[in-house]
Parts: structure tokens; C-alpha cells; sequence
């Protein structure tokens, strides 16, 4: 019996939008959730007890890097990294698939894994689904991931084909080599690029193999967002409706709404935090870029209707000053942005909970956009969920 318990506690009348509870070793996850990257253990520029105040109830570590440093020898030695890292909520660990992509020029791929040059020191790391099995054991994360064949989102043709088998032959080998089934649950991830049929294939062949969760994987790496949203509700029209969907790499306020609205459940990605350090914060008309003149002389918070620590103590004339300087001004901003992004989870789901979803999602895009220009893939993603953006209906 894998050690995760997924109940439905809400339905949106409208959209596939949902709330969920899902309860993990190390914490309950309420559902819709987006999940701060912590690629090495840590957020960068936050400690975990300012994770903790932010109310954040998992974050990502990344196997490739866990496992190059610190190494699952230390982690063991830590009793997993919840405990090396002082973190008390749950974790979720990417296999180190990704890097396939990221890190192409590194990488070798065949049957057995992938052979990566570290980009650190220079020193050669032979990824299987075995190995990433036992470095994420090591980790001890609460979600772990399957190590799958990832290709860049914009190729097509025969690679697309491979990954996707690949990826269901080495879900078989992570399934054999998992050996925490008891505290650790491993979520199969769901590849086919954007192609419609091989995208229903994969996720065929993953449902029968019955894990705790499943992943979209292989989008929001640059392809056209008018074909990203159509793999997206593909695949959670084919996915069970008892088990939690992790849309991955996605991040963007936007995208996190409309695909909240196409029926995903789970989110990560770096941009909040990466963006904090380019002095940037996030607010609900878009974002603010307090590198510019225009805020010198600011005496307002970011946000007057945010209650993170830095909005209640901080001007944006004071971050302005020091934004890509100080180093304690990205731990300012990022504070801000985790919370914006925390917050903005909470309210969708409050509004999935009280039916008013369409509502929230109008309103949010009337405040996004308030020119009204809005992107034609979200009028379009959002339209075939019976939400109208452009007549308001």
C-alpha cells in the first residue's frame, strides 16, 4: 500500500478545476499546489523555518544535483534530506531526467540511462532508473519521480517515439528498484511530445501500471502554448480522476490558472525564485521590475494587499536601492514571490470550494490584462472549458 492517501474534496461545476487533500508521510498537501524549486536542498536565500511561515507544504529538490552533491552516502549518513536540510514538510524529487535537455551537450543517452559530464568539476555520472532510484530513496523524498527519456518540447518524428516507449520500459525498472515503498511514493511521468496519439499511448501504458500519482512531462520547454494546452487536457482527460496530477515545469501565473482549470493538480518551477534575483516580484497586475527608476522614490510595499514579511516591512523605493546588489534583497523578493505564488493557489482553491471559480478566473485575467489583450491560447484553453474570456459570459 504506497504511503499516499489523495481525496477529492470540491469540483468545479464549470471547468475540470478540483480540490484535493493529499496526505504524504511528511505533511498534508492541499491540491491545486504549486511546488517551490529547491535544486539543492535548499531555496535559495530562504531558511526552511521561512519556508514554514510561508505555509509552503512541499518544495523540489533535484536527484541530479542531490546526487552529485551532497551525495547519497551523506545523505544516508543524515538519515535522508529532510533531516540533513532541518525541513519538516514534504518533498518531491525530479529524477534527473530533465537534464537530459538542460544539459544535452553533457549527456549520452541509450537503453541503459543517461552518461552525464557534471557541469561542477567535470566528473562522469552513469543515471539509470536504478540509480535514480537509490539516490532518491537516499533523499528519502516523500514523491519521487521515475526516471524518464525527456526530448526537447519542439522536436518531432522518430526521437519522440523512442522517448516515449523508453520512458514506459524505465518506469518498469524504477517500479523493481524502489525499495521505500512504505514511506515513498513514485509517481510514473507521462512523455509523447505533442503528439496526440503517442501522448494517449504513454498514459495507457502508465495507468495500468497503477502508481500513486502521474506526471505530464515534456512541455513548457518553448513550444507553441497553443499546442502546450492541448497535451495538457489530453492528458488529464486520460488520467484517473483518484490520483493526483503533477503538471511539471510550470510556473507561470497565467498558466497556473488555466491549467488549474484544465484539470491539474500539481506544479513546480524556478521562476519565482530566479526571477527574485533579477529584481523582479510578482503582483497580480504582472509583475514589477524594481531595477527601474520609477520606484526610487516608492514609499509603498509591492503589494499592499499582500501579508508577507517583506510587503509588511519593506518599501519598494528601499528594494529598489538594493535589488541586484545586496544579497539580502533576493531573499526579500523571493519571500514575496513564493508567497504571491502560495497565495494565489490558496485563493483558486477557495473559489473551486465556493464554485465561483469562473469567477476568480475572469476576475484574475480582467486584472492580468486589463486592456484586455489577452493571450488567444488561454481565451482558447480557457473556451473549451466553458469559460469565456471575450464576451464575459
Amino acid at each position: 500500500m504506497a504511503p499516499l492517501k489523495f481525496e477529492l474534496v470540491a469540483k468545479c461545476s464549470t471547468t475540470k478545476a478540483r480540490v484535493g487533500i493529499m496526505t504524504l508521510t511528511h505533511s498534508t498537501v492541499n491540491t491545486p499546489v504549486f511546488m517551490p524549486v529547491g535544486t539543492q536542498g535548499t531555496l535559495k536565500g530562504l531558511l526552511p523555518d521561512q519556508m514554514l511561515d510561508l505555509n509552503c507544504s512541499i518544495m523540489l529538490g533535484n536527484t541530479y544535483h542531490l546526487g552529485h552533491r551532497p551525495g547519497p552516502e551523506l545523505l544516508d549518513a543524515a538519515d535522508g534530506l529532510h533531516n540533513f536540510m532541518r525541513w519538516k514538510n514534504s518533498l518531491l524529487t525530479d529524477s534527473g531526467g530533465f537534464q537530459m535537455v538542460s544539459l544535452l551537450k553533457l549527456a549520452e543517452i541509450t537503453e541503459e540511462g543517461v552518461r552525464f559530464q557534471s557541469p561542477h568539476d567535470g566528473s562522469m555520472m552513469m543515471l539509470t532508473p536504478e540509480h535514480s532510484m537509490q539516490i532518491q530513496n537516499s533523499i528519502g523524498a516523500d514523491i519521487m519521480m521515475q526516471l524518464d527519456d525527456v526530448v526537447d518540447s519542439k522536436i518531432t518524428g522518430p526521437r519522440v517515439e523512442e522517448a516515449m516507449h523508453r520512458s514506459i520500459r524505465w518506469l518498469d525498472r524504477c517500479i523493481k528498484a524502489h525499495k521505500k515503498t512504505e514511506t515513498q511514493n513514485l509517481f510514473a511521468i507521462v512523455q509523447g511530445g505533442l503528439n496526440p496519439e503517442l501522448r494517449r499511448q504513454c498514459a495507457q501504458e502508465m495507468i495500468k501500471r497503477d502508481v500513486p500519482g502521474y506526471a505530464i512531462g515534456g512541455l513548457s520547454g518553448g513550444e507553441e502554448k497553443k499546442h502546450f494546452w492541448k497535451m495538457v487536457t489530453l492528458s488529464t482527460d486520460l488520467l484517473p480522476t483518484t490520483k493526483p496530477r503533477y503538471l511539471m515545469g510550470v510556473g507561470f501565473a497565467v498558466d497556473l490558472v488555466v491549467c488549474v482549470a484544465l484539470g491539474c493538480d500539481m506544479f513546480d518551477c524556478v521562476f519565482p525564485t530566479r526571477t527574485a534575483r533579477f529584481g523582479t516580484a510578482l503582483v497580480r497586475s504582472g509583475q514589477l521590475n524594481l531595477k527601474t527608476q520609477k520606484y526610487k522614490l516608492d514609499m509603498r510595499p509591492i503589494d499592499e494587499e499582500c501579508d508577507c514579511v517583506t510587503c509588511k516591512n519593506y518599501t519598494r523605493a528601499y528594494l529598489h536601492t538594493i535589488v541586484t546588489q545586496e544579497t539580502v534583497a533576493s531573499s526579500l523578493l523571493t519571500i514575496h514571490n513564493v508567497a504571491y505564488q502560495l497565495k494565489l493557489m490558496s485563493e483558486i482553491r477557495e473559489s473551486i470550494k465556493n464554485d465561483n471559480f469562473p469567477r476568480y478566473v475572469k476576475e484574475f485575467f480582467r486584472n492580468m490584462f486589463p486592456k484586455k489583450d489577452y493571450p488567444s491560447w488561454a481565451v482558447d484553453a480557457l473556451k473549451s472549458v466553458q469559460i469565456d474570456l471575450v464576451s464575459g459570459t
